[in-house]
């Protein structure tokens, strides 16, 4: 029999073999900076910037709203002070766009009057916001019997003629200003309608609306946190393509004498007012039929350059 070793003879520590100076060690560099990924709406509004022509229409949009908000205080003149002796002048230094027929100045009146026609434009598509997208998503959502009532309801409103069913409501209730953004809010809604119940139908059928289901989730909740914020993109493009559509409805009714009534203005009153003198005035006629259309044109590529932007196929990444 071999001798028992003696603690610590012929024996070697691990530390011995390994001395700390030289043990192998495991180095994690944490240099490298950790790339961080983007939301969608981050990544649209980086294509929506590379857009030249919708980035035109978001600056026009906003000079011509803060001019109309502004410029009316910053004026020494009223949009309804009248100078019967000056009458229509031409442009000058004074009155930088001219006078009308009374001898009020025309950039107040053009100004005041873009403060109506794009509040006319906003108050009246919120209405119509509200109203299609509340309808089609119930629709879209419910579905069966209930939805192909609600939806020919809809057909039916269609074949109506809504221009001659808003001179109808301004005749029988008076012309009010307000009852002008009801009046035409409530026949624009019915494409928002549509629109939003296709993009329901659609989203319904999606994995994380039937888990909201089997987690007990009711109808209200599924519709308005889970389904309306996945379809805003949409919603927002028909929207800003709404607010020209409603102006031009307002001029229209004010080319006809059906909407804002004297002293007060509005670009669809102006331009009115201008093609009968144009022969003999025509900068009464030109100034305002130019911002009406720079504003119209501008709302136009915005909402094209939203289309692109919030079109997920048109990313590159």
């Amino acid at each position: 029999f071999a001798p028992r070793s003696q603690p610590g003879v012929g024996l070697q520590s691990r530390n011995d073999k390994y001395p700390m100076s030289s043990a192998p060690t495991i180095s994690v560099s944490t240099s490298e900076p950790v790339e961080e990924g983007n939301s969608p709406w981050h990544d649209a509004w980086l294509r929506l910037r590379k857009n030249r022509l919708a980035v035109f229409g978001i600056s026009s949009l906003v000079i011509i709203t803060l001019a109309c908000v502004a410029g009316p205080w910053l004026s020494p003149y009223g949009y309804e002070a009248q100078d019967l002796d000056l009458g229509a002048a031409a442009p000058s230094t004074r009155h930088w766009l001219g006078t009308d027929t009374l001898g009020r100045d025309l950039l107040v009146r053009l100004l005041s009057g873009g403060r109506v026609s794009l509040g006319v434009g906003l108050a009246a598509t919120f209405v119509a916001l509200t109203i299609g997208v509340v309808y089609g998503a119930v629709a879209g959502f419910i579905g069966g019997k209930r939805d192909a009532f609600m939806m020919r309801t809809v057909d039916i409103m269609y074949s109506l003629p809504f221009m001659v069913f808003v001179i109808l409501l301004m005749v029988f209730f008076g012309r009010n200003i307000i009852l002008l953004f009801v009046a035409i809010g409530a026949v624009e809604w019915l494409t928002m309608a549509r629109i939003v119940r296709s993009q329901v139908m659609a989203v319904k059928k999606m994995e994380f609306i039937e888990a909201a289901r089997s987690l007990g989730f009711g109808r209200r909740r599924i519709i308005f946190r889970h389904i309306l914020p996945n379809i805003l993109g949409p919603i927002i493009v028909y929207t800003t393509l709404t607010i020209p559509g409603v102006m031009l409805l307002e001029a229209f009714l004010s080319f006809l004498g059906l909407g804002v009534q004297p002293p007060m203005s509005s670009w669809g009153v102006l331009i009115s007012d201008g093609q009968q003198k144009m022969e003999e005035f025509p900068w009464l006629l030109i100034f305002p039929g130019t911002i009406f259309s720079l504003t119209l044109f501008s709302l136009n590529f915005l909402g094209d350059g939203l289309r692109d932007a919030l079109d997920v196929r048109s990313s590159k990444d």
